[in-house]
């Protein structure tokens, strides 16, 4: 029997024991292989094709957490069990850790083992369909994403997919998952490519300056207005026009823009001459589309003339290794920005990435590897280097704030004295925009700021 043709691999230097597993594996109709040393086991791996290992952890030249090393390292398309005669929790979280899909404790009973076995060739029967699939998207960086997770490779298919299309699209998010990239990269997919990419963001403009801003304002329309100027809306003729927070946007110039879709004209505040345009329109929001028209707050007519196509991108924490895969290209961008060394992650630092729930994702990612560079010297980024969040090098500003019982209905949040400035107009603003249900010019015109101000005070803080 030739190496490529067994189905199992059994590492173990107790004959009588690895005669055992194979006659049991032989009565299941699975074939088997025997390897009696590390060494011969790596070479069998390296050299064959099986579909599942039986490992045994004390060999007698190496141990088996190394083969679990070098078949991870190597990549090595096989699912590892472990068969061990230490049934401690402790082993049981190490082999885990390593690599195993699971272990069985010696003496073996039969019918365990066989079972653990079929389990682990489904697996790597599935892994591999996975991986056929996936394999023109791995180490992908599709328009400016980077990563190749399973949830990213579907946001990768349905970006080509409307690349081919003239259809506006809704992109929906987390905030920080990267929306304006998404319509970049459907922009470039798309045959409007060589044309402009035009990005408003519809939370950061005042609502009085709104319509100027998208459809152009001629000189002396209004107070301020000091010359002509060219609108979004032209300035994207023959590209895409991406507006980024549209639920933000006055309900008086959604029906402005409702109309400029319809028609495909736009007309300058000032001007009556109505000038024709080409532009697809993407739009994004980290907020429910649908329940903003449910709560009268988006026209349901311009919500289903906009939402032709969705795409949705999953937050951070659901991309599994990709946060690793980010983070390395963060750090081989940001360590020569910032005159550092730095060239890696250690082991610890990328468990602890994968670790973090990440609320504010990649933008809360690149703030912190970039505050973690600026704060540390060498050529490998440790996991104490790591801080996450408010509890990192501001949690002592943070560590006094409560938050107060309503009165009469009316939220309140108590600030104590002795706080930092910077830590209490923070407090307050993000309270505000949670009172307003998320809602920044709702917020801003309670706090009488401008919504401007308020949302670059939300970039300045994210990952902070």
């Amino acid at each position: 029997m030739t190496q490529s043709s067994a189905d199992i691999l059994i590492v173990e230097d107790a004959i009588s024991i690895a005669l055992t597993y194979e006659s049991w594996l032989k009565r299941a109709g699975l074939s088997s292989l025997h390897a009696a040393t590390g060494e011969e086991a790596l070479n069998q791996l390296r050299n064959g094709t099986f579909k599942a290992v039986l490992l045994d952890l004390q060999l007698p030249d190496i141990d088996g957490f190394e083969i679990m090393s070098v078949i991870r390292a190597e990549d090595i398309p096989v699912t590892v069990v472990v068969v061990t005669s230490t049934g401690s929790i402790k082993t049981a979280v190490d082999v885990m850790k390593a690599g195993a899909y699971d272990y069985v404790v010696k003496p073996a009973a039969q019918e365990r083992l066989l079972t653990t076995v079929r389990n682990a060739m489904e697996r790597e029967k599935l892994q591999s369909a996975v991986k056929e699939i996936t394999r023109p998207y791995q180490r992908a960086n599709v328009g400016g994403f980077i990563g190749s997770s399973l949830p990213m490779i579907a946001v990768y298919k349905m970006i080509e997919a409307v690349g081919r299309s003239n259809a506006s699209v809704f992109v929906t998010g987390e905030s920080g998952t990267g929306k304006e990239v998404c319509a970049q990269a459907i922009h470039l997919s798309s045959a409007r490519k060589d044309k402009p990419f035009v990005a408003l963001n519809c939370a950061a403009i005042p609502k009085d300056l709104m319509e100027s801003e998208i459809f152009g304002h001629l000189k002396g329309a209004f107070t301020g207005a000091t010359s002509s100027r060219e609108g979004a809306a032209m300035a994207a003729n023959g590209g895409t026009l991406f507006l980024d927070e549209i639920c933000e946007m006055d309900l008086a110039l959604q029906s402005k823009l409702l109309r400029f879709l319809q028609t495909g004209t736009v007309q300058k505040v000032g001007s009556d001459k109505v000038e024709k345009v080409d532009v697809r329109i993407v739009c994004a929001t980290n907020r429910d589309p649908q329940e903003e028209v449910e709560r009268g707050r988006f026209r349901e007519d311009l919500f289903y003339r906009l939402h032709v196509v969705s795409i949705e991108l999953p937050p951070l924490r659901e991309r599994d290794n990709d946060v690793v895969e980010i983070a390395k290209s963060l750090l081989t961008q940001i360590s020569p920005e910032e005159g550092k060394d730095f060239e890696e992650f250690s082991a610890d630092a990328e468990a602890a990435l994968k670790a973090h729930h990440w609320p504010g994702n990649v933008r809360e990612l690149q703030n912190t590897i970039r505050k973690a560079v600026i704060l540390n010297e060498g050529s490998t980024l440790t996991a104490e280097m790591l801080s996450f969040g408010p509890r990192g090098a501001t949690a002592g500003c943070f560590a006094q704030i409560q938050s107060a019982p309503e009165t009469d209905g009316d939220p309140q949040i108590t600030l104590q004295i002795g706080q930092p400035y910077d830590a209490m107009e923070r407090h307050l603003i993000e309270a505000t925009i949670a009172h307003c249900d998320g809602s920044i010019p709702r917020a801003a015109e309670l706090l009488q700021l401008s919504p401007s101000t308020v949302y670059r005070k939300k970039e300045s803080w994210a990952g902070v």
